[in-house]
């Protein structure tokens, strides 16, 4: 076995590079968190302890600290009980049970954030003091490497940063509106829903500029009714701008509370620099393999793109025509090795035949790709 390769049944610990076993628990959650935690949210490895795992106390009058801490944020690099900041518990699978243990932890802690992350969901809750009393929030996000919790959306457009993979983000997404948005229940609703939204986006990066605070954001303790009025000014605003995209029937129609979660989830990134196709992760999230059967939609693994791809070597001379292209992914991969990201030519080489929201993936794309 190579020095570098885990031994069978473990891999490396994405923080601390030791062994650990690889449980789902492990590879699903506490892996993924702790990248994402480095990538898009700028800590410092040294500032989070994984393995060995951190401990707080059961209850207030105990010595001895027991309950083991998935994942540990702290202020400095020195990990001791007065600089933790952030707790993350990824051991509890059901929401409910996922957030009274986090709130267990931080109770007996000096951290103030707590997260819940189990791979597929994820609660964000602040502790606070009132009357004498620990209480809990849910609040839309925590802050970044620097920020303090009141700066969590506040945002200026320069501020946005491209991620390498936002899938996480959107299978967070997808569980929170299938069991909390009232009256969407369906994915393939679910996923025109994201679309609008994501569309809402699109056109706030591209419209903003630098130095100025967006409008796709979502504040600590900010009204709901403020966070709605903007998204659907947005709205209004892309309609206007791709009315070939909308019909005047358009409308999102999330509830005020899943619309603050999925802004809140999705604001410190920039989607139209992101590395992957933004609205293929989206449809491959939302559109399970039993909606891809139902209507045809299959969607080729990216390794596999890649390899047809590159066995066609395509220029710019050449017309991709793809009749069954779904999200995408392949023609944008085409788009890719025959002109550049940057390309003038954009994808007006390549024709595609989108058999869902046509017209809005087709769009998509190329706003992503700045067209």
């Amino acid at each position: 076995m190579a020095a570098n390769e885990a031994k069978e049944g473990y891999i490396f610990d994405y923080i601390s590079d030791v062994e650990v076993k690889a449980t789902p628990e492990e590879i699903e959650a506490v892996q993924v968190f702790s990248k994402i935690l480095v990538e898009d949210y700028g800590y410092p490895k040294t500032y989070i302890q994984t393995h060995p795992q951190y401990r707080v106390k059961v209850r207030p009058s105990d010595i001895k600290k027991e309950y083991p801490v998935d994942i540990a944020i702290f202020n400095s690099v020195e990990h001791s009980e007065d600089s933790i900041s952030i707790i993350v518990e990824c051991k509890k699978k059901d929401r409910k049970d996922g957030i009274t243990q986090l709130q267990d932890y931080l109770r007996f802690s000096r951290a103030n954030l707590g997260v819940w992350f189990n791979g597929e969901a994820q609660v964000f809750i602040r502790k606070f003091e009132s009357n004498g009393r620990v209480e809990f929030e849910e609040i839309p996000n925590i802050p970044k490497f620097g920020q303090r919790v009141e700066d969590i959306g506040k945002y200026k457009r320069k501020d946005l940063q491209p991620t390498h993979n936002l899938k996480p983000q959107f299978k967070a997404i997808r569980y929170y509106l299938a069991a909390n948005a009232v009256g969407v229940t369906r994915d393939e609703v679910i996923a025109q829903q994201i679309i609008n939204i994501i569309f809402c986006k699109i056109y706030d990066e591209k419209f903003t500029n630098p130095d100025d605070e967006v409008s796709f954001r979502a504040g600590v303790g900010e009204d709901l009714s403020l966070i709605e009025e903007r998204i659907k000014k947005l709205f209004s605003k892309a309609k206007d701008k791709y009315h070939e995209v909308f019909d005047d029937s358009d409308t999102i129609f999330l509830d005020a509370e899943s619309l603050k979660f999925v802004v809140g989830t999705l604001q410190g990134y920039c989607l139209i620099e992101a590395e992957r196709d933004v609205i293929a992760d989206a449809f491959e999230t939302f559109i399970d393999h039993a909606l891809k059967g139902g209507q045809g939609q299959f969607f080729t693994p990216r390794n596999v793109i890649q390899m047809m791809v590159e066995m066609l070597d395509p220029n710019t001379n050449d017309t991709i025509i793809d009749p069954a292209c779904g999200s995408g992914g392949g023609s944008l991969s085409n788009h890719s090795a025959m002109c550049g990201t940057n390309s003038i030519l954009k994808l007006k080489k390549i024709i595609g035949i989108m058999k869902i929201c046509m017209k809005k993936e087709r769009n998509l794309l190329l706003n992503i790709l700045g067209e």
